[in-house]
């Protein structure tokens, strides 16, 4: 069974950090691109960042600099290292890829996170 599970959310302050974390099960990991999207209220879902499986990384503009996408393919897990965290970051985190052998989309039940003080 292909899913994705995650974890880390939390109430964190303003320039505080959190790392998400989000552990695969059921495909072959190593082999597949690996996304982070956000939704927060009342908009839409948008792709945060992007780990291929070769390692390579890109970011939302609105993230840069402040936040980091890493995976451990021996753990079959993608991580969002997120610091200097703005309210604006409030969303509810998903953790995502594409199988293209007949599965198509896969996404996780989301983690969410809040950036209050």
């Amino acid at each position: 069974q292909v899913q994705l599970v995650e974890s880390g959310g939390g109430l964190v302050q303003p320039g505080g950090s959190l790392r998400l974390s989000c552990t695969a099960s059921g495909f072959t990991f190593s082999r597949y691109t690996m996304n982070w999207y956000r939704q927060a209220p009342g908009k839409e879902r948008e792709l945060v960042a992007k780990i291929t499986a070769g390692g390579s990384t890109n970011y939302a503009d609105s993230v840069k600099g402040r936040f980091t996408v890493s995976r451990d393919n021996a753990k079959k897990m993608v991580y969002l290292q997120m610091n200097s965290l703005k309210s604006e970051d409030t969303a509810v985190y998903f953790c995502n890829t594409y199988i293209s052998t007949g599965v198509g989309p896969v996404w996780g039940q989301g983690t969410q996170v809040t950036v209050s003080s």
